[in-house]
């Protein structure tokens, strides 16, 4: 029997029956269906599209929730010896249009060796990762996003 996802609850706040893994992309949806690692089938269907965090639970109808996990990529972790230079690369990064992710003093992007080799020439530290991916939203440009985030 497939439900219905009526809400999402922020990660940390719930205990969950079952989990689905998804890579960035796969977690930016208005409309899917799913099959968790134990079975649960379910359908998010949303007005809007919403972006779900490596962390977050589906809440079904009947209650019960699922967990969201973030699938592994391969990332480049970009650092600098000086916060100013972090974010000095980070803006060369939104300047490009590119999907980042804030981490302590660095950030995280997807390995494009393009990408790469200009921030090196930037003067960055750069180091391989295969982690889940969780971008900043993108800003919303007057659009809002009307879901429950609990």
């Amino acid at each position: 029997m497939m439900q219905r996802v009526v809400a999402i609850k922020q990660s940390g706040t719930f205990t969950a029956r079952d989990r689905v893994v998804l890579d960035a992309d796969e977690r930016q949806r208005r409309r899917i269906v799913l099959t968790g690692e134990k079975g649960t089938r379910l359908l998010l269907d949303f007005e809007r599209p919403v972006t779900l965090r490596d962390g977050d639970g589906l809440v079904l109808e009947d209650g019960a929730v699922v967990q969201v996990a973030g699938h592994a990529e391969p990332l480049v972790e970009v650092s600098a010896k000086a916060g100013a230079d972090v974010v000095r690369l980070a803006w060369h990064i939104g300047n490009r249009h590119t999907d980042i992710q804030f981490v302590d003093n660095a950030f995280r992007i997807r390995r494009d060796h393009v990408l790469e080799e200009m921030l090196k020439g930037l003067g960055a530290m750069t180091k391989e990762v295969e982690a889940p991916f969780d971008p900043e939203p993108v800003a919303s440009h007057g659009h809002h996003h009307d879901h429950d985030h609990e």
